[in-house]
């Protein structure tokens, strides 16, 4: 049953309660990160920074990101911690608009950094904008209100700041239950063609009459798809496409190269894009068929052409007059999109065979984390009798939907078996691991390109040996979980902390923990943290003691650099680090050693976790080949061995499953048999 506005309002507060006690935050941070999050995870900001001012000359801020392409989003909140749904009316949501409108001017226009505190996060992001005054070109206000917006207020047209286009959004209660209610969980993208362009876009039918989808080929204006991507950025990109983009970040230059020399050769040396919507409306123009309206266009192969069409445009003052783009457009019902358009994507991407973009919800990887999520019970901690789970969410609102159809008191054992404080998503789990095997510098850069960092280096180990990804492994980052989110609670609980850069200052110090463990080739003892479900005092003693060095190295950058978030993203932050471990040394307890384990117990219980992985593994092969008949495998067998495409070893394994019951295969070569299954797949030959 679908929850009222109301009902969300009061789910919404006890989340944000139970989050502010569990992570050690204010009601206030908790609640731009959360409402923050999902604009993330949708496309709407790359990223986001807490940076909390309010002055009684009507200036006020709360977050911020500087984006690669010259935009800054600026966040305000209407927060007061309400314990009942009200509304918010056109007057004060324009107040508001004003008040961070007015501490962009004043950074700007009057150096308001001069009059703030050196090591605060909002001098940091004041002086930042008067540095980058000749680079900021479109400027996004985001006002996060935990009121419901007036039914009255209908749009906030664009306009200009200081000389800087802007963008308003509201983000209200009523929006955000909107968004996490959608099937899709996120806010599809209206595009009337004729009325933001005045013109429709020629295409031809090519669903050729089939009732399954609508299929289109497109003659998209490379000026539009440039203006469109200005205007909506990476909610114009399907999840996959977005995280490509993050992996790679750069203008292809064969493209820029044509755009700027042979304009009017772009069509035929471009390969096009792939693209899917929910729905369109057509019209017959005086030259054919136009589309002059699609809902919920994604942009699933052809990211870096339609971003370099926009950077060419912007960095080179190109004309794009003269630029067509070939596109494939296919509608999906909404019902069939989460199914349907993550294969387009995949399928789509072959030619590339990019890591990142074949390593989303659909991977092996995410969905051997979510059975093992499903299946586990965490050890009671301290204190408590009930053994929990740790809810992985693989894809975006399956915590949400896994209590849609239960009743309140389902509801409530959903809840205590999958507390929310235990549930973690795809780009909290690239946090957990990337501060530990990989650079911090990463995990500052924001979500999303930290994810595509993490997707990259686990698409290939995935591939090297997907038998270390097991129970071990699941119950390492429960443990490395467990650990960050203490240290975000320790550091918001010092004397010495003053609100600004907890995420900075815990992802350097869990990089600097891990390298003090590496440097004596030891390891630390997940297992023990995973079955007590908590860090002990030890533990608890040695990082707070690193949270402190760490925080004066990071309000000390080097000479120029005046924001310390942008100075946690450079490699020499991490440099300046390393060169200091032998101080963070002497830091530890003398007896840290026992939370430690040798290297070689170490690569005992790694070993014994990856044979056990590699036998449950066989088991399930087995267990899904045998469900196939026998008359299956004797048409898969005629039909691939008609295109020769099978190995004598396939032939002979795929002799003994045309005999089944009688001969029963290996698990080995039942593991064998799930490659030939693929292989008859890409053939079109289905075993369903």
């Amino acid at each position: 049953m679908e929850t009222t506005a109301e009902e969300f309002f009061h789910d919404f507060r006890q989340d944000l309660l139970a989050g502010a006690e569990a992570n050690g935050s204010f009601l206030l941070a908790e609640f731009m990160d959360a409402v923050s999050r999902e604009l993330i995870e949708t496309g709407f900001t790359e990223g986001f920074e807490f940076a909390h001012y309010r002055a009684q000359r009507g200036l006020r801020v709360d977050g911020y990101w500087f984006n690669d392409e010259g935009g800054l989003d600026l966040f305000v909140a209407d927060f007061d911690s309400r314990t009942e749904l009200a509304s918010l009316t056109r007057t004060e949501a324009d107040a508001a608009f004003r008040r961070v409108a007015n501490f962009f001017e004043a950074s700007l226009r009057k150096n308001l950094a001069s009059d703030l505190e050196v090591t605060s996060p909002e001098y940091g992001l004041a002086q930042q904008i008067a540095d980058r005054k000749a680079l900021i070109r479109h400027l996004n206000l985001f006002l996060l209100s935990e009121r419901t917006l007036s039914d009255r207020i209908q749009a906030m047209p664009d306009s200009e700041i200081a000389g800087v286009p802007t963008t308003y959004h509201i983000w209200d209660v009523s929006r955000l239950h909107r968004q996490r209610s959608s099937r899709s969980h996120k806010e599809a993208l209206d595009l009337d063609f004729e009325a933001m362009f005045g013109t429709g876009i020629p295409c031809l039918p090519a669903h050729l009459g089939t009732d399954t989808y609508q299929s289109y080929l497109v003659v998209m204006p490379g000026d539009i798809l440039s203006k469109l991507y200005e205007k909506f950025g990476a909610r114009l990109l399907e999840q996959n496409v977005r995280t490509f983009l993050q992996a790679r970040g750069k203008v292809n230059k064969g493209i820029r190269t044509t755009i700027l020399t042979e304009p009017g050769m772009f069509f035929a040396y471009n390969n096009g894009i792939t693209a899917t919507a929910q729905s369109v409306q057509m019209q017959q123009g005086d030259d054919g068929l136009q589309i002059t309206r699609i809902t919920d266009l994604q942009i699933v192969n052809g990211g870096q052409t339609t971003a370099s069409l926009f950077h060419t445009r912007r960095r080179d003052k190109a004309d794009l007059t003269r630029i067509f783009v070939q596109m494939k457009l296919s509608v999906i019902d909404s019902e069939e999109s989460e199914k349907v358009v993550p294969r387009i994507s995949e399928y789509a991407n072959t030619q590339n065979r990019i890591q990142a973009a074949d390593f989303f919800s659909n991977h092996a990887f995410h969905i051997r984390m979510e059975e093992f999520s499903r299946r586990l019970w965490a050890p009671a901690g301290k204190g408590v009798q009930r053994e929990t789970k740790w809810f992985y969410e693989r894809a975006r609102g399956q915590y949400a939907d896994a209590q849609a159809k239960l009743t309140p008191g389902e509801q409530r054992r959903f809840k205590a078996e999958n507390p929310k404080p235990q549930m973690f998503t795809k780009t909290d789990l690239a946090k957990f691991e990337n501060v530990w095997d990989e650079h911090p510098r990463f995990v500052n850069l924001g979500a999303e390109k930290n994810f595509a960092r993490y997707a990259s280096r686990i698409g290939k180990e995935w591939e090297k040996s997907s038998d270390d990804f097991n129970e071990a492994y699941f119950k390492r980052v429960v443990a490395r979980a467990i650990i960050f989110r203490a240290t975000e609670r320790l550091v918001s609980a010092q004397p010495w902390y003053n609100g600004g850069y907890r995420a900075n200052i815990v992802a350097y110090t869990l990089a600097v923990l891990s390298e003090l463990v590496r440097r004596q080739d030891k390891s630390l003892d997940f297992l023990r943290i995973w079955n007590a479900q908590e860090i002990s005092r030890l533990l608890e003693e040695s990082l707070v003691a690193i949270t402190f060095n760490v925080n004066e190295e990071l309000i000390r950058p080097p000479q120029g650099i005046s924001n310390i978030s942008e100075w946690a993203k450079r490699d020499a932050c991490w440099t300046r680090m390393q060169e200091q471990m032998d101080r963070f040394a002497a830091l530890l307890p003398d007896d840290f050693d026992d939370e430690l384990l040798s290297r070689e117990k170490h690569l005992t219980e790694k070993r014994a976790a990856r044979n056990t992985q590699k036998l449950d593994n066989g088991i399930e092969a087995q267990t899904r080949i045998l469900a196939i008949p026998a008359a299956r495998w004797t048409a898969v067998h005629e039909a691939l061995v008609a295109k020769r495409l099978l190995t004598p070893k396939e032939i002979g394994i795929l002799n003994i499953a045309m005999q089944m019951p009688t001969k029963i295969p290996s698990e080995k070569q039942c593991v064998i048999l799930l490659d030939t299954i693929e292989k008859a797949r890409a053939e079109g030959i289905s075993l369903d």
